[in-house]
Protein backbone atom coordinates (compact mmCIF):
# COMPACT_ATOMS: atom_id res chain seq x y z
CA UNK A 1 0.00 0.00 0.00
CA UNK A 2 1.37 3.41 -0.94
CA UNK A 3 1.95 6.04 1.75
CA UNK A 4 -0.84 8.16 0.21
CA UNK A 5 -3.27 5.24 0.31
CA UNK A 6 -2.39 4.50 3.93
CA UNK A 7 -2.81 8.19 4.79
CA UNK A 8 -6.21 8.32 3.08
CA UNK A 9 -7.46 5.17 4.78
CA UNK A 10 -6.33 6.47 8.18
CA UNK A 11 -8.04 9.81 7.56
CA UNK A 12 -11.35 8.18 6.65
CA UNK A 13 -11.13 5.57 9.42
CA UNK A 14 -10.77 8.38 11.98
CA UNK A 15 -14.10 9.94 10.96
CA UNK A 16 -17.06 8.35 12.82
CA UNK A 17 -19.61 9.86 10.41
CA UNK A 18 -17.96 8.44 7.31
CA UNK A 19 -17.34 5.06 8.96
CA UNK A 20 -21.00 4.88 9.96
CA UNK A 21 -22.04 5.47 6.37
CA UNK A 22 -19.59 2.84 5.13
CA UNK A 23 -21.01 0.33 7.62
CA UNK A 24 -24.55 1.13 6.44
CA UNK A 25 -23.47 0.68 2.83
CA UNK A 26 -21.96 -2.72 3.56
CA UNK A 27 -25.15 -3.85 5.29
CA UNK A 28 -27.89 -2.25 3.17
CA UNK A 29 -26.29 -1.26 -0.12
CA UNK A 30 -25.69 -3.13 -3.34
CA UNK A 31 -23.21 -6.03 -3.09
CA UNK A 32 -19.62 -4.88 -3.57
CA UNK A 33 -20.57 -1.19 -3.61
CA UNK A 34 -18.20 1.73 -3.03
CA UNK A 35 -18.66 5.32 -1.86
CA UNK A 36 -16.68 7.76 -3.94
CA UNK A 37 -16.24 11.24 -5.33
CA UNK A 38 -16.83 14.06 -2.82
CA UNK A 39 -17.12 11.67 0.12
CA UNK A 40 -13.41 10.92 -0.26
CA UNK A 41 -12.13 14.00 -2.09
CA UNK A 42 -13.64 16.53 0.28
CA UNK A 43 -12.31 14.71 3.35
CA UNK A 44 -8.77 14.98 1.98
CA UNK A 45 -9.12 18.59 0.88
CA UNK A 46 -10.61 19.62 4.23
CA UNK A 47 -7.73 17.91 6.02
CA UNK A 48 -5.07 19.50 3.79
CA UNK A 49 -6.64 22.92 4.33
CA UNK A 50 -6.91 22.47 8.10
CA UNK A 51 -10.71 22.65 8.00
CA UNK A 52 -13.28 20.75 10.01
CA UNK A 53 -15.12 18.22 7.84
CA UNK A 54 -17.82 19.92 5.79
CA UNK A 55 -21.38 18.78 5.25
CA UNK A 56 -21.79 15.95 2.78
CA UNK A 57 -23.69 17.30 -0.23
CA UNK A 58 -24.26 13.76 -1.42
CA UNK A 59 -23.01 10.28 -0.72
CA UNK A 60 -22.18 8.79 -4.13
CA UNK A 61 -22.62 5.01 -4.08
CA UNK A 62 -21.12 3.11 -7.01
CA UNK A 63 -21.70 -0.49 -7.95
CA UNK A 64 -21.65 -2.62 -11.07
CA UNK A 65 -24.49 -4.98 -12.01
CA UNK A 66 -24.67 -5.77 -15.70
CA UNK A 67 -27.82 -7.89 -15.18
CA UNK A 68 -30.12 -5.12 -13.88
CA UNK A 69 -29.76 -1.79 -15.67
CA UNK A 70 -33.01 -0.33 -14.39
CA UNK A 71 -32.86 2.95 -12.47
CA UNK A 72 -35.48 1.51 -10.13
CA UNK A 73 -32.85 -0.80 -8.66
CA UNK A 74 -30.76 2.24 -7.70
CA UNK A 75 -33.81 3.91 -6.17
CA UNK A 76 -34.61 0.79 -4.12
CA UNK A 77 -31.07 0.78 -2.69
CA UNK A 78 -31.36 4.51 -1.94
CA UNK A 79 -34.56 3.86 0.03
CA UNK A 80 -32.92 1.03 2.01
CA UNK A 81 -29.91 3.18 2.82
CA UNK A 82 -32.12 6.14 3.72
CA UNK A 83 -34.02 4.00 6.23
CA UNK A 84 -30.71 3.00 7.82
CA UNK A 85 -29.15 6.51 7.74
CA UNK A 86 -31.84 9.09 7.00
CA UNK A 87 -29.48 12.03 7.55
CA UNK A 88 -27.30 11.03 4.58
CA UNK A 89 -28.05 12.32 1.06
CA UNK A 90 -27.62 8.95 -0.70
CA UNK A 91 -27.11 8.82 -4.46
CA UNK A 92 -26.83 5.27 -5.81
CA UNK A 93 -25.76 4.62 -9.42
CA UNK A 94 -25.14 1.35 -11.18
CA UNK A 95 -22.04 2.09 -13.24
CA UNK A 96 -23.05 -0.66 -15.70
CA UNK A 97 -25.65 1.73 -17.13
CA UNK A 98 -23.94 5.12 -16.74
CA UNK A 99 -22.33 4.82 -20.17
CA UNK A 100 -25.81 5.24 -21.66
CA UNK A 101 -26.26 8.61 -19.93
CA UNK A 102 -22.74 9.71 -20.79
CA UNK A 103 -22.69 8.62 -24.43
CA UNK A 104 -19.70 6.31 -23.91
CA UNK A 105 -18.98 2.70 -24.80
CA UNK A 106 -20.06 0.29 -22.04
CA UNK A 107 -17.84 0.30 -18.97
CA UNK A 108 -16.15 -2.91 -17.85
CA UNK A 109 -16.47 -2.30 -14.10
CA UNK A 110 -16.58 0.47 -11.49
CA UNK A 111 -12.91 1.38 -11.99
CA UNK A 112 -13.42 1.73 -15.74
CA UNK A 113 -16.43 3.97 -15.17
CA UNK A 114 -14.39 6.17 -12.80
CA UNK A 115 -11.75 6.67 -15.51
CA UNK A 116 -14.49 8.48 -17.44
CA UNK A 117 -15.30 10.91 -14.63
CA UNK A 118 -14.47 14.61 -15.05
CA UNK A 119 -11.43 14.97 -12.76
CA UNK A 120 -8.69 12.59 -11.67
CA UNK A 121 -8.87 13.87 -8.07
CA UNK A 122 -12.53 12.84 -7.89
CA UNK A 123 -12.02 9.30 -9.22
CA UNK A 124 -11.45 7.75 -5.79
CA UNK A 125 -13.75 5.43 -3.85
CA UNK A 126 -13.69 3.41 -0.65
CA UNK A 127 -15.62 0.57 0.89
CA UNK A 128 -15.58 -1.36 4.13
CA UNK A 129 -14.36 -4.92 3.70
CA UNK A 130 -13.88 -7.60 6.34
CA UNK A 131 -10.22 -6.64 6.72
CA UNK A 132 -10.88 -2.88 6.88
CA UNK A 133 -11.15 -0.07 4.38
CA UNK A 134 -10.50 -0.90 0.75
CA UNK A 135 -9.49 1.83 -1.69
CA UNK A 136 -10.20 2.14 -5.43
CA UNK A 137 -8.24 4.87 -7.22
CA UNK A 138 -7.83 3.91 -10.89
CA UNK A 139 -6.17 7.27 -11.69
CA UNK A 140 -4.01 7.34 -8.58
CA UNK A 141 -3.92 9.71 -5.62
CA UNK A 142 -1.29 12.25 -6.71
CA UNK A 143 -3.80 14.87 -7.89
CA UNK A 144 -5.99 14.42 -4.83
CA UNK A 145 -3.14 14.92 -2.35
CA UNK A 146 -1.44 17.49 -4.57
CA UNK A 147 -4.59 19.66 -4.51
CA UNK A 148 -4.64 19.54 -8.33
CA UNK A 149 -7.88 19.59 -10.28
CA UNK A 150 -7.41 18.52 -13.86
CA UNK A 151 -9.55 16.65 -16.32
CA UNK A 152 -9.28 12.95 -16.93
CA UNK A 153 -8.11 11.99 -20.41
CA UNK A 154 -11.74 11.29 -21.27
CA UNK A 155 -12.85 14.78 -20.25
CA UNK A 156 -10.05 16.53 -22.16
CA UNK A 157 -12.32 15.92 -25.13
CA UNK A 158 -15.22 17.67 -23.36
CA UNK A 159 -13.73 21.06 -22.44
CA UNK A 160 -17.09 22.84 -22.22
CA UNK A 161 -18.52 20.28 -19.81
CA UNK A 162 -15.34 20.38 -17.72
CA UNK A 163 -15.38 24.21 -17.52
CA UNK A 164 -19.07 24.26 -16.61
CA UNK A 165 -18.50 21.74 -13.83
CA UNK A 166 -15.64 23.82 -12.41
CA UNK A 167 -17.82 26.95 -12.54
CA UNK A 168 -20.72 25.18 -10.85
CA UNK A 169 -18.63 23.53 -8.13
CA UNK A 170 -16.55 26.66 -7.39
CA UNK A 171 -14.26 24.58 -5.19
CA UNK A 172 -11.70 27.36 -4.54
CA UNK A 173 -14.30 29.16 -2.46
CA UNK A 174 -13.85 26.51 0.27
CA UNK A 175 -10.39 25.21 -0.70
CA UNK A 176 -8.30 28.17 -1.90
CA UNK A 177 -5.06 26.16 -2.20
CA UNK A 178 -6.44 24.18 -5.14
CA UNK A 179 -4.63 24.40 -8.45
CA UNK A 180 -7.26 24.09 -11.17
CA UNK A 181 -6.25 23.35 -14.74
CA UNK A 182 -8.15 25.47 -17.22
CA UNK A 183 -9.17 24.12 -20.60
Amino acid sequence: MSPQAARLIALLAACPQRMGLLRALREYGPPGAWIGAGFVRNAVWDHLHGLAPGTLADVDVLYFDGHDLQAEADEAFERRLARACPQAPWSVRNQARMHLRNGDAPYADVADAMRHWPEACTAVAVRLADEGLELLAPLGLDDLFGLRVRPTEHFRGKPGAYRERQRRKNWPRRWPKLEIERL
